[in-house]
């Protein structure tokens, strides 16, 4: 999979995401170099928004608005920048050492406007300039000295993946692959989401689901941003409802800021919060699920188990009995139906029975 248009989606955290696992995991990462890199990520994003769009001309302040209005988003004790600074991000966006833009430079009087020449191109769709690659390179090769380490173990995934992925390695994007849904385009709410969480800002979404022909709005207090399945969730809390809302990426329509004081998040511990479920939907209380694993299936539920709390209750010779305690959801039963009729549904009966109907209905 390419992976670069899906990490520069994740926008103004793509090079600070990086920087701040490396920042919290070596004292020697100055906080300036990290700051540094975070600010001119951000401000050659919002460039690159402005020049993109084709319904509006900017002209240089409004270029410089747009720049510190980002920066000021994502870190509201910034002070900006001036002029010289945004000539200059123009000149290494425009260098070989940046993405080599072609600008339009149009004259509306005595004012100068600026859009790429191309409507089509954009920055996402390039890949890493000569800078970014030896940042990438020094914040992976610091990574690389946690391999190894308990509570590390997802580094030798992420260093695979970067090196596969931005060719910082060459040749190893053709000795490893990874999951990938090309088609799914949500990744492109990632950044924005992340940015409102971080600075605790509340949104508008405007959401259309699957069970409903018409879209409608959300007002969101925004908590925490979670991967299932190659699809993106986001929770948050309903202004509405008070209730903790979930949210597919895929079915967000457009974010937008509103003016609201933040609620922030009091009472969950995310990294708690999905313990005793499969998936993304919490819900109902904690049971014990008992199931009936054939044989041959049982190598692969024994070296990849269902749950955290999975337990062998039985052995046989044709099969195996285990135990999961967790709150049954619709995850587990698309989980347990995968597998066929190779895992029998033993307790509880509300499961069994669940599973059941949808067998009935399949035609």
């Amino acid at each position: 999979m390419n992976w670069f248009p899906l990490l520069w989606h994740f926008s103004s955290f793509f090079i600070y995401l990086i920087t701040n696992i490396v920042y919290f995991s070596a004292e020697y990462l100055h906080t300036s170099i990290m700051a540094t890199n975070k600010h001119a990520t951000i401000r050659y994003l919002a460039l690159d928004r402005c020049f993109r769009n084709t319904g509006r001309k900017y002209y240089f302040k409004d270029l410089l608005e747009a720049c510190n209005e980002a920066l000021r988003y994502n870190d509201p004790k910034s002070e900006g920048i001036k002029r010289r600074q945004l000539y200059e991000d123009i000149k290494f966006m425009e260098s070989d050492a940046g993405w080599g833009i072609e600008l339009q430079k149009g004259k509306d009087g005595k004012e100068v406007y600026y859009r790429y020449e191309d409507s089509d191109f954009s920055i996402n769709n390039k890949g890493l300039n000569e800078s970014e690659s030896a940042q990438m390179k020094e914040a992976l090769m610091i990574l690389s000295r946690f391999r190894g380490m308990p509570q590390f173990e997802w580094v030798d995934e992420v260093v695979a993946k970067f090196e596969s992925s931005f060719g910082l390695k060459k040749g190893a994007e053709k000795i490893i692959g990874f999951d990938e849904n090309k088609d799914y385009t949500a990744v492109k709410h990632i950044g924005k989401l992340f940015e409102s969480i971080h600075n605790e800002k509340p949104i508008k979404v405007t959401y259309k689901n699957f069970k409903q022909e018409n879209e409608y709005d959300v007002i969101l207090h925004p908590y925490y941003l979670k991967q299932y399945n190659n699809r993106w969730f986001c929770f948050g809390l309903n202004n509405e409802s008070k209730l903790i809302t979930n949210l597919a990426l895929d079915r967000i329509i457009k974010i937008k800021d509103i003016k609201l004081k933040y609620i922030k998040n009091l009472d969950i511990d995310f990294n708690e919060y999905f313990e005793e479920v499969i998936g993304v939907t919490v819900q109902g209380e904690v049971q014990k699920v008992l199931l009936k694993i054939a044989k041959d299936l049982w190598p692969y539920i024994e070296s990849k188990p269902l749950h955290g709390t999975q337990k062998v209750k039985l052995a046989e010779k044709d099969f195996v009995t285990i135990s999961i305690e967790l709150k049954p959801n619709y995850e587990l039963q698309s989980l347990l139906l995968s597998h066929g009729e190779r895992i029998e549904i033993l307790e509880p009966q509300s499961l069994k029975k669940a599973v059941l109907d949808r067998v009935k209905k399949i035609k």
